[in-house]
């Protein structure tokens, strides 16, 4: 892979990787610890002498660093990532799947992973104590329809009028994302799924939380709510109402930019393809922490 004249500008690399060439090269050493780091552990499950075999196309720390982001940002197919690279489809799937993860011991050595659960208010406090204030909002991601009708009564969303998979997320004022579920059918409401993981419970009742009408009735848990109201048939709305319905919105939007930062990269704003289970937990928890590498480089 000739990744030279990809690092050449910003808007090649962030059309590529989603990063600039500045936060491409700063992730690089991490990566390289973390993925030496994998090395060391394969070294006594080989059967033959280290650095035998059939040589790599992807030799360099930065091409299988730009591999994996690449991945993520266009989605190709298998066989489309094996042209561009120049090997084998099972090689394009084989190696996708050994960097996922070394991707992700290397967000985590950033701090830039959001939490799948928080399961005190003590532990949010001390994981977030410069947060003021909280937005909430259900993120939901295409996937393909089973062949089998059970499945597709579990996954089809009414909403969105698909298939999906779903997740709650949960960010700050500067669209930092803390807190993101692990992903659901969306046949779920989004109510359902805070509740199981009490992620209002956990929110310290001095924190305000903007929230949209998804998730009325949580007013029962946490007394810092601002959520829209809702007219009815014989209750229209008044001026005031209305006003404040607008007011919260404004602050709220944050979360939608949020939402926005991590379907930049392609693998969560298009249909599921991968057949590999937990994949979509994967990609959503790279996704989110690659925007939250993004706002840290950038502040």
């Amino acid at each position: 892979m000739q990744i030279r004249s990809v690092l050449r500008t910003n808007r090649l690399c962030k059309s590529l990787t989603g990063l600039t060439v500045s936060e491409f090269t700063n992730l690089v050493s991490d990566f390289s610890w973390n993925y030496h780091e994998y090395e060391a552990k394969r070294i006594t499950d080989r059967k033959r002498k280290l650095g035998g075999g059939r040589g790599s196309k992807i030799e360099t720390i930065e091409e299988k660093l730009f591999y994996v982001l690449f991945y993520m940002k266009t989605y190709p197919t298998f066989d489309v990532a094996s042209f561009y690279v120049g090997f084998a489809r099972s090689k394009a799937h084989k190696w996708a799947h050994i960097l996922f993860p070394i991707l992700e011991q290397t967000m985590k050595r950033k701090l830039v992973l959001p939490q799948r659960k928080i399961s005190s208010r003590e532990e949010f406090e001390r994981l977030y104590p410069e947060v003021k204030e909280v937005f909430a909002d259900g993120i939901e991601r295409s996937i393909q329809r089973s062949k089998n009708k059970k499945k597709q009564n579990k996954t089809y969303s009414g909403k969105k009028k698909q298939h999906t998979r779903k997740s709650v997320v949960v960010s700050d004022r500067k669209r930092r994302i803390h807190v993101v579920t692990k992903q659901k059918s969306g046949r779920r409401h989004d109510k359902r799924l805070a509740d199981k993981e009490s992620i209002f419970e956990m929110i310290p009742q001095d924190i305000p939380v903007f929230i949209d009408t998804a998730f009325i009735g949580e007013q029962k848990v946490h007394s810092n709510l601002y959520i829209p109201k809702k007219k009815t048939k014989k209750r229209p709305l008044t001026d005031d109402e209305k006003e404040m319905n607008k007011l919260i919105s404004s602050y709220r939007v944050l979360v939608e930019h949020a939402i926005g930062g991590i379907k930049r990269y392609r693998c969560m704003s298009e249909k599921l393809r991968n057949r590999k289970a937990f994949i979509d937990d994967t990609f959503i928890l790279l996704s989110a922490g690659l925007w939250n590498y993004h706002l840290q480089f950038s502040t």
